[in-house]
This record gives structure tokens, sequence and C-alpha cells, in this order.
């Protein structure tokens, strides 16, 4: 598969252990995995890496996972990329369904979940 075929995941969290594991989980599939540590510039960042799907931090520094997402989906270029929220927060579902992200996954996750959740957006 060309690299312009290969589905992009683009993470974003401040801890780079986090972002270094979802890239090993993902690593036997077929995904262009991007990972950055903050969020400010989310509009851009978009354009210019053209993630298939979104994976947010919800406590992400700066403007903070909520905000980001708020930004993608007031964007018309970026408020069709599905989005999945994660986070320790206990409230992680209701914010998820607050902002109209497409999904979420409580920290710390199980790897299954997590490849489920990104396969259901990615693997059609």
């Amino acid at each position: 598969m060309s690299q312009s075929q290969q589905k992009c995941v683009l993470i974003y969290d401040d801890d780079v252990e986090i972002l270094t594991v979802c890239k090993a989980i993902l690593a036997g599939k077929n995904y262009r995995i991007e990972t950055l540590l903050y969020c400010e510039n989310i509009i851009d960042d978009i354009q210019k890496i053209r993630p298939d799907i979104v994976v947010m931090d919800l406590w992400i520094p700066k403007i903070g996972g909520e905000n980001a997402i708020k930004l993608m989906m007031e964007n018309d270029s970026t408020k069709n990329i599905p989005v999945i929220l994660f986070s320790a927060n206990d409230e992680i579902e209701k914010i998820s369904e607050r902002i109209h992200a497409n999904g979420y996954l409580k920290k710390p996750f199980d790897i299954i979940d997590f490849k489920k959740v990104l396969s259901k957006y990615l693997d059609s």
C-alpha cells in the first residue's frame, strides 16, 4: 500500500510515553502514525498532516483537548474528521458527548479497545 493510501492517525498527547505506547500498539497495522505534544495549532496541523482520525488527550497543556476539538468542529476543513478523546478524567464520557467527539478511551486504556476504536473508523 502506498503512503498516500495509508490511513493516517494523528495523536495529540503531552506525555511522550503515551505516544510511544500508542505507536507501538499500532505498529502492526498499516497506518501512518503522526504524534504531536501540543495542539494550539490544531487546524494548521491537520491541514498539513491530513489525518483520517485524531486521538486527543483531554488534559493537553495550553488550550486543552476540549478547546482544540471545538476549534476542529467549527472549521469546515476539519469538522468531518473523526475525533477520539482520551483521558483519565472520570467524566470523559460526558465531556466526549458534550463536545461531539466520535468516541473516547479512558486512560489507562486496554490495547484491544484502542485498536477497536481506531479500526471502527479506519478499516472500512
